[in-house]
């Protein structure tokens, strides 16, 4: 079964608290996109192990998290408590909230497992109050070309197509299936959803990731890499 969460999940877990693109990439700029949440409510959608959801809680948040595998919210709640929020729930179906739930959602790594981005944005336009953000990480277009490109392969930018990759994590090994998708595509589907795109973002890694991690930022003189594409959205 591809994207087996589950069978990965402790190892996931304990990667995504110390690496590079999770702890001192991914994780800090998301936070600063979303600046002051005090007293905000909050859907992670595609929470994890729920490192995102408690950073979003300790500043003032009212978070809710969701995600597909169980494995993963079983750490979630180890993590964050028996009373916090959290929910299984595939972002390829209808969400089990209201209308107008929340203030703001937060999508870390999450939408290019998905195919079709067209449900899951028209469902997370929803549940947003008008004027809410959507926040998305998603791999950077261009960089997963270039993999590609110098593993050898032959992609088409222009087409919406699937990757898988096998991840080897905590001794489980799963397939994983990734969609990447153009630029263009991405920014279609996103105003077509009845979002109205207010930033896009090619962050710097969070102060101090150079010294811990000095081989990879040896030949980065200005502490930039291209890894993952970040936009806030606001909900007209």
């Amino acid at each position: 079964m591809p994207n087996d969460y589950d069978r990965i999940a402790e190892g996931y877990a304990a990667e995504n608290e110390t690496s590079l693109l999770n702890a001192y990439y991914e994780r800090p700029a998301m936070l600063e996109l979303a600046g002051d949440v005090t007293g905000r409510h909050i859907l992670d959608a595609g929470c994890g192990s729920g490192p995102l959801f408690h950073a979003l809680r300790d500043r003032g948040a009212i978070v809710t998290g969701i995600d597909a595998s169980a494995g993963m919210l079983e750490l979630a709640q180890q993590r964050l408590g028996a009373d916090a929020d959290l929910r299984v729930a595939d972002l390829a179906d209808p969400l089990p909230f209201p209308d107008d739930a929340f203030d703001d959602v937060v999508a870390s790594l999450v939408l290019h497992y998905l195919e079709d981005w067209g449900p899951t944005l028209a469902e997370l336009r929803r549940v947003l109050r008008t004027g809410g953000r959507l926040l998305i990480s998603v791999d950077h277009p261009f960089m997963s070309t270039l993999m590609q490109h110098m593993a050898g392969e032959k992609p088409t930018y222009f087409g919406t197509r699937n990757r898988i990759e096998e991840w080897t994590l905590g001794g489980q090994t799963a397939q994983m299936s990734f969609w990447d998708r153009p630029l263009h595509a991405m920014t279609e589907a996103f105003t077509a959803a009845g979002f109205r795109i207010a930033v896009i973002s090619e962050p710097f890694p969070a102060p101090g990731a150079r010294e811990l991690f000095p081989d990879v930022f040896a030949d980065k003189p200005s502490g930039a890499f291209l890894c993952f594409l970040f936009f806030v959205l606001q909900a007209d």
